[in-house]
């Protein structure tokens, strides 16, 4: 009797620790706005013309009647698949229609129809954003985005998003209060200053905070209600629109030293001190200031860059990709040689990120680390980067080879692109210089003579226009037994007897959402390189073996909500490992460390959030 008891009381405990971990699983924020009903404090019209609550023609007839509807809508009730419907006819007739002429492109059409949706009714922008992701994410992301950007004085209807400028000084603590929302999750924040490979937007590069966000909900499921995009208007330096009267930011020459530092410290203090838990995600500033403010604040806020960090871990994964896709091991990655075209934020971010998984790999002490470096030679627009060179840049310094060596190599200070490859034979050739073609036919004959038995072409640079060279070219002179990947979307090329030629977007949409995620829900203090490197790493092990030695090393993007759950499942992972998450919600960190891997993975799905109309329930204030 005794042994029955306690054989029980052992049953009785475990069941009680299952129900407690399951009630934990299950006590996701979705709920609150996916489920659970939503309180409003306003009827009629005003619900119409409110985009997080509108469900246009989908409101059920008794919400109509308890939110006075009735009569103001089509009696015809909708459900939301026959709205998506309806919206995808509406596109296909008016993309053409709604175009300003033969030179406006189609693509800038689609993004003013499908911002209009936005505009009007947000949930059914979610969900046609993520049915339709592969169709629209070049839209309302890269390479649309640029274009958006360049013409977004002209194309702005309705605010969206925070402005803090120059002239705001001293206000921004007061300022942040002026944005509705009580929780905010996700900032991604830009000074416009290096917008793509476009260079200095000014104010209007706001158009890629919002582009960048969508992806955000779309692919992590961070809640839309909860999500800010940001920019820091500090001036601009570029003359024509300084001397363009439709131009909507400051038409002043950018703020510099100590003074724009000032702007962007007063701005950073303001947004945790009204949402302390916020992440925030700088976009596209230039050079000078992505690796100085990343520096000066990723250790107190929970934050990072992702034009150094997020594209440096996609590179990282697809580096390691491409390993995989000569048949080798990942651990073989210290052996690979790399030739890097481009030597900004975006290419010694990637630097930096490569060379510390490669000590990594070989032993992660300072001698693994030395050694390293010796895998790259970085070339810039003034050639290829020594010991030799005057005023280097200090961020490129550790990279720049030794004169001596390059003697014995055939190479010399500034030597061109073309004579590196030449001469070092890459395994890689990896582009992030923004200068479109600068993989030329005679750079890519050189790389014929690769050591590699299958050399990786990575032209990451964006736009399209930017891309360092494009698929075709690649293919064509090389033949089929190479990797390619680019940082905006390519057709695959057809090689003929059956041959595809298979072109990879190795963009950071596969990393950004899931690291914002993976941070949000462990409540990590700060976005260590650890959390990074687990992500990369695991965006590299994605795509099975017989996947990548046909040459597939990124995923399609219409797998993206599933590759950011792996993602945020691994960032978690190591944000618990390296004692740094402190929990979300009812969820704290001893209760995350309980949970087994498909555990953490069940957290994660259910934490993201899903474009279902919600119940509404009038509440008068």
């Amino acid at each position: 009797m005794a042994m029955l008891l306690k054989h029980v009381r052992a049953s009785s405990s475990l069941l009680k620790q299952h129900v407690t971990r399951a009630h934990l699983l299950s006590r996701p924020f979705t709920t609150t706005e996916g489920h659970r009903p939503s309180i409003v404090h306003k009827r009629s019209l005003d619900i119409l013309h409110d985009p997080w609550f509108n469900k246009g023609t989908a409101f059920s007839m008794t919400e109509r009647d308890r939110l006075d509807l009735r009569g103001l809508l089509p009696p015809n009730v909708m459900s939301p698949d026959l709205q998506i419907e309806r919206f995808m006819v509406d596109l296909k007739r008016l993309e053409v229609q709604a175009r300003d002429g033969p030179s406006d492109p189609n693509a800038l059409a689609k993004w003013r129809i499908l911002n209009r949706l936005h505009d009007r009714n947000e949930t059914m922008y979610y969900k046609v954003l993520i049915a339709k992701i592969e169709e629209y994410a070049p839209i309302v992301y890269t390479p649309t985005v640029g274009l958006v950007c360049q013409n977004y004085s002209g194309l702005f209807r309705r605010p969206r998003g925070m402005y803090f400028s120059a002239e705001d000084r001293g206000e921004m603590m007061s300022m942040v209060y002026n944005w509705p929302a009580e929780q905010v999750d996700m900032i991604v924040v830009t000074d416009g200053s290096r917008i793509l490979g476009l260079g200095d937007l000014g104010v209007q590069g706001i158009g890629i905070a919002i582009g960048k966000l969508d992806l955000y909900v779309a692919a992590a499921g961070i809640n839309p209600q909860r999500v800010l995009p940001v920019m820091i208007d500090v001036g601009t330096n570029n003359e024509k629109l300084l001397e363009d009267p439709l131009y909507l930011g400051l038409q002043q020459h950018r703020l510099d030293g100590d003074d724009y530092l000032a702007v962007v410290d007063e701005f950073m203090e303001a947004v945790f001190t009204r949402w302390p838990n916020v992440i925030v995600q700088f976009e596209d500033f230039q050079s000078k200031w992505a690796f100085k403010l990343l520096q000066r604040y990723r250790s107190t806020y929970r934050m990072f860059n992702d034009d150094v960090q997020g594209t440096a871990g996609v590179a990282i994964a697809g580096l390691l990709g491409a390993v995989r896709a000569q048949g080798r091991p990942m651990i073989d990655f210290p052996k690979q040689k790399i030739v890097v075209a481009g030597a900004g934020s975006a290419g010694i971010g990637v630097l930096n990120a490569a060379r510390k998984t490669m000590a990594r790999m070989l032993g992660n002490n300072e001698v693994a680390f030395e050694s390293a470096k010796s895998q790259f030679w970085v070339v810039d627009a003034k050639g290829l980067i020594s010991e030799g060179r005057e005023n280097i840049d200090p961020d490129a310094l550790p990279f720049a080879r030794n004169l001596k060596e390059l003697d014995r190599q055939g190479l010399r200070e500034g030597a061109s692109l073309e004579e590196v490859v030449k001469q070092v034979k890459p395994d890689v050739l990896l582009g992030l210089s923004a200068v479109g073609g600068l993989f030329s036919n005679e750079v890519l004959e050189a790389l014929k003579d690769s050591t590699s038995t299958r050399p990786a072409i990575f032209a990451m640079s964006n736009p399209t226009k930017n891309a360092e060279c494009t698929p075709e070219e690649a293919f064509s002179i090389l033949g089929d037994n190479i990797i390619f990947a680019s940082g905006s979307p390519f057709s695959n090329v057809d090689l003929g007897n059956g041959h595809i030629g298979h072109c990879n977007q190795g963009n950071n949409m596969y990393l950004f959402p899931g690291i914002g995620l993976g941070t949000l829900l462990s409540g990590a203090r700060i976005i260590s390189d650890g959390m990074l490197q687990a992500a990369s790493e695991r965006l590299a092990t994605y795509m099975s073996e017989e996947e990548v030695l046909k040459g597939i090393i990124f995923p399609s993007t219409s797998r993206i909500r599933d590759i950011t759950e792996k993602v945020a499942a691994a960032v978690i992972k190591e944000a618990l490992e390296e004692d740094l998450a402190e929990g979300y919600h009812g969820m704290d960190a001893r209760e995350l460390k309980k949970l087994s891997e498909d555990e953490v993975a069940e957290y994660v799905k259910n934490n993201m959030w899903n474009p279902e109309y919600p119940t509404l329930v009038y509440k008068q204030e």
